[in-house]
């Protein structure tokens, strides 16, 4: 049988997805692609997960690129089947927030796949970079799209087109990620904000806010007005308004009933 590139696991509430292929440093082959877009297509539609966060199998996050095939890496393709997206389900369609533990090395797509991710914890020893413009090609995985909204078009510009690498502060001063940690205590931070928000905010809620989120770069302020009104109608109607204020008010954790894959309102707005 093929073994597994990616991992799963659920617990809490909380889906764990580990890059599995240790042997290349996590590289991106043999699949991965494939199951990851399978896993994430899971992550999604399964209302018992609420959070989800992706990480790699020590001693990397994912090195990009598997490389063993020299300098046929990045030949020329066939043009109906190739895509520079790497996977067809992107962590941004997953509604539920999406947390990248990066670990370790994250270079090329590797680096670009966290960009997907809503938030991102890094290790502060590891080396980062989307370094393909010193291979020939450009970056990759939507970073020419990702990268601007998070660090701005100054820094993007520093990071897909000098194509050099940089360590985890550099990273969190260029605004890449919201927190820099040693290695082993990433993934014990990410699961733990995975698990507050599994826990203390509506499923639903985060789905459709989630969604405004990624799409706002390309609204108009007065649409995203407009957004947010409908998507307040939509939320109110539906019990977890009056549990989430009744929870706070009586000190309780909150009994959440809504259901992402079921009361997700019809989209786009």
């Amino acid at each position: 049988m093929t073994k597994p590139t990616v991992l799963f696991d659920v617990s809490e509430g909380v889906a764990l997805v580990t890059l599995h292929r240790p042997e290349v440093r996590n590289a991106f082959g043999g699949g991965m692609g494939e199951e990851l877009s399978e896993v994430f297509e899971q992550c999604d539609a399964d209302d018992d997960i609420r959070a989800v966060v992706v990480t790699g199998t020590p001693p990397a996050f994912c090195a990009g690129a598997d490389l063993s095939a020299g300098g046929n890496t990045f030949r020329s393709r066939d043009t109906a089947s190739f895509s520079a997206a790497a996977l067809s389900k992107p962590p941004w369609q997953v509604r539920k927030l999406v947390v990248a533990a990066v670990n370790g090395h994250a270079i090329g797509l590797g680096f670009t796949l966290t960009l997907q991710c809503d938030i991102r914890i890094m290790a502060a020893e590891a080396k980062y970079g989307i370094v393909q413009v010193r291979r020939g090609v450009i970056g990759d995985g939507y970073s020419h799209w990702t990268l601007p909204r998070i660090v701005g078009q100054s820094n993007a510009a520093e990071i897909l087109l000098t194509g050099r690498v940089f360590n985890g502060q550099e990273m969190r001063d260029l605004g890449v990620c919201r927190q820099v940690l040693p290695d082993s205590d990433v993934l014990p931070a990410a699961l733990e904000l995975a698990r507050d928000v599994a826990i203390n905010a509506s499923p639903v809620s985060v789905a459709v806010s989630k969604r405004l989120l990624w799409e706002s770069w390309d609204r108009s302020i007065s649409e995203v007005e407009r957004m947010e009104t409908d998507l307040h109608h939509h939320l109110m109607a539906l019990p977890d308004a009056r549990e989430g204020v009744e929870a706070y008010l009586q000190h309780r954790q909150a009994s959440w009933r809504g259901s992402p894959s079921e009361q997700f309102p019809t989209w786009p707005l």
